[in-house]
């Protein structure tokens, strides 16, 4: 008996300036890539906002072209179920009792960035986040839109993440480590930045079991749509943290800790 052969679906391919193809036509759960939606294009400021607005994302390695992702579904977290662990409540409790975390906002979000791209994978080789990649969202950060949020201990930065934010809604792009718990820290301030906002999902984009743990669900493509429909058209928050802020995750009130 043959076996049926493989097909592969035709994927489209931008060029720069051309609109995206509809989220609904990314590849699903039994083709090559799912999620993959479209390829080329440019990284421009303009091309990333317009994917971010519609739930898309680049993610590439070297010697491809840039590729545009759309996942169904979606890696997000609730900020009103994120869980800060017994342990690194702890651990965030006694630093700042100590004096010796300080929560920064884009105080330097090159060397978050670049930091990003050269943290170890597990199981992965070699880094996404390539040179076109550190230029782009610089260039997306220089124009008010992309952030870094960073753990400061004892005076030297610790661990960070950058991220998206369009409106109330953030996107989640990628964090390092260079002391213990550090990019959890820097996560737990994304967290208490945004429940001071009133921002209520941070998009995670990947499914991962670390994710999970910190209280990531799935939401299907069609709801994140809707979620994005709503909440980008709103005012953006200004990029400034406040130790007050740590009130909402801490005891979850806005009364001193």
């Amino acid at each position: 008996m043959s076996s049926t052969p493989t097909f592969t679906p035709e994927l489209p391919w931008l060029e720069p300036g051309d609109p995206f193809p509809p989220v609904e036509r990314a590849w699903g759960p039994n083709d090559p890539a799912p999620g993959l939606l479209a390829a080329g294009g440019a990284l421009d400021v303009d091309t990333l906002l317009r994917a971010y607005g519609q739930g898309i994302f680049p993610w590439y390695s070297a010697g491809q072209p840039i590729l545009w992702w759309c996942t169904d579904p979606r890696m997000v977290l609730r900020t009103q179920q994120f869980r800060l662990h017994r342990s690194l409540r702890k651990t965030l409790t006694r630093l700042l009792q100590e004096q010796r975390l300080v929560l920064r906002l884009d105080h330097d979000f090159e060397r978050v960035i670049r930091a990003c791209a050269h943290m170890p994978r597990r199981g992965q080789t070699g880094t996404w986040i390539l040179p076109p990649m550190i230029q782009a969202y610089q260039q997306l950060h220089a124009a008010g839109h992309a952030h870094s949020v960073e753990a400061w201990i004892d005076g030297e930065l610790a661990g960070g993440l950058y991220c998206v934010n369009l409106g109330a809604m953030v996107f989640g792009e990628s964090m390092f480590s260079r002391r213990s718990d550090a990019s959890k820290l820097a996560m737990c301030g994304l967290v208490a930045f945004c429940l001071a906002h009133g921002i209520p999902l941070i998009d995670c984009q990947q499914d991962t079991s670390h994710l999970a743990s910190l209280g990531a669900t799935l939401m299907s493509r069609a709801d994140f749509s809707r979620h994005l429909h709503k909440t980008t058209s709103h005012n953006a928050p200004v990029w400034r943290f406040e130790p007050v802020y740590w009130n909402h995750l801490i005891t979850g009130s806005d009364a001193p800790a």
